[in-house]
Order: C-alpha cells, then sequence, then structure tokens
C-alpha cells in the first residue's frame, strides 16, 4: 500500500467547465485526513499522461474542448496504457463521452479513446437536474452499497454496449439516455434507466456535485483501488457537513 499518492488531473484547461476538477481535490484532502501524502498532478494539453499515477480525473467541457481532449489522448496513449495497467481511472459528463467509442460534438461523430464500451449521440432536449442512483456494484464498484447522487447536465445520449455496464440505476432523474432515446433501441430494457459506465478500472458518471464530494464512499473506492486494497480497509471519515448535504440531495 502505497503512502503517497499522485492524482492525476487530466486536461483540466480544456475539460473544467462544469467544477469536475474539484474530485481531485476530495480524493487529496481525504487521503491527507487519513495520514497519507497526496499531491495533484494537472497534465494540460500538449503535456504527456504519465501511465504509472495511482488515480486519474477527467471532467466535463464543450465540443470543442471534447474534440481536442480526445485527439490529445488518442495521440498520446498515456491514460489508455495506464488503464491497461489497471489504475483507476474517474471520468465525468464529458470526460465519460470522450472515452467511449464515439461521440457527436460540433455536429459530426468524432472517435473516442476506447476505453468504455459506449457511443453518444444526442437527445432531443437538454437532460438537467438532480439525479439518483443505486448502484449496480458492477465490476470494480461492487463494494458500493450507498445511492449516488449529483448533478446532470448534458445533451448526450449515451448507450452502453456489451463490454460496460451501468454505475447505477436511476431512481430521479434521467441517466445516460432518455425515455424516448432508449425505447428506439434493440435493448432498450437495458439502456433505460441506466446512469454512468463501468469498465475494467474506468468509472464514469453525468454525476457534477462535484460527485466526489456528494459521494463520499464512491471517493473512498477511487482511493481504496489506487492504493490497492480493500474498501473496508480505509479508516472511516466522518464529516458532518457531508452527510447534511447527502440527506439534503437523498430527499
Amino acid at each position: 500500500m502505497a503512502d503517497q499518492l499522485t492524482i492525476g488531473l487530466v486536461l483540466p484547461d480544456v475539460l473544467g467547465t462544469y467544477g469536475d476538477d474539484g474530485n481531485a481535490l476530495v480524493l487529496r484532502q481525504r487521503a491527507r485526513m487519513r495520514g497519507y501524502e497526496a499531491e495533484i498532478l494537472p497534465i494540460k494539453l500538449g503535456d504527456a499522461v504519465p501511465e504509472d499515477l495511482d488515480v486519474y480525473c477527467l471532467g466535463g467541457g464543450e465540443d470543442t474542448a471534447q474534440i481536442l481532449a480526445a485527439e490529445h489522448l488518442i495521440a498520446d496513449g498515456g491514460l489508455t496504457r495506464a488503464a491497461h495497467h489497471g489504475r483507476p481511472i474517474f471520468s465525468v459528463c464529458a470526460g465519460l463521452q470522450v472515452l467511449g467509442e464515439s461521440f457527436r460534438a460540433s455536429g459530426r461523430i468524432i472517435d473516442g479513446v476506447g476505453l468504455i464500451d459506449a457511443t453518444t449521440v444526442g437527445l432531443d432536449h437538454r437532460a438537467i437536474g438532480e439525479v439518483t442512483t443505486t448502484p449496480t456494484k458492477a465490476g470494480i464498484t461492487a463494494e458500493l452499497t450507498e445511492p449516488l447522487t449529483g448533478f446532470e447536465n448534458h445533451l448526450g445520449a449515451t448507450v452502453l454496449g456489451a463490454g460496460a455496464e451501468p454505475l447505477g440505476r436511476v431512481t430521479r432523474g434521467t441517466g445516460n439516455c432518455d425515455d424516448a432515446a432508449a425505447a428506439d433501441l434493440p435493448d432498450a430494457s437495458r439502456q433505460r434507466f441506466a446512469e454512468g459506465a463501468v469498465q475494467g478500472s474506468v468509472i464514469a458518471t453525468y454525476m457534477h456535485g462535484p460527485a466526489l464530494a456528494r459521494n463520499p464512499q464512491l471517493a473512498d473506492l477511487l482511493l481504496a483501488r489506487a492504493m490497492n486494497i480493500a474498501l473496508g480497509d480505509l479508516e472511516p471519515l466522518e464529516i458532518g457537513v457531508i452527510d447534511r448535504l447527502r440527506l439534503e440531495r437523498l430527499k
């Protein structure tokens, strides 16, 4: 188990529109509160992505930013190698779409990084508002037991292929794909009420907030994976303000 963690904040200059940089701050603080040394390494457009960091975070952005991010990450290859090494990667909104097989941006279909078996097209109406889900416990999220909560704001309809599983099942909000978009799919029952994606070491979601501030168990799961330990081996943290926030958001 590592005593010092390096958290890769991937492309905050183009995937930093919605405050999702806060996810890296949450990971750093929760590690430090337990006595671990933890630092954030910003990796900007044009920088090589180290393949040996402990955990990686990607956030949201607009169409042009998504295209730039996808082109850079594909050409660089470092994040793909990190995923193949089993390094945990947490990706939000545009970050989810970029890590898929393809996504729609600026009126055309763009190749994604290919770490998630998913394609993103367009919704007829923007999905915006509070979203809550029940974790599916798929793959590396098997230890999650608490509901997930966040704020969605997207026009993408993300369809999961056979290689990916949802992070959660929607109990409020839209999630990856609304009923109208899902109804035309051959596997509509699987796509309806799905939120986010889990594949290999990648955990992705449409939840802003930032998501890891609103979902401390998910944050700790990523820390545990970064340290190669079980979630239950992390010392519990009692932070009253987070408990109150969750009570408000899960009503």
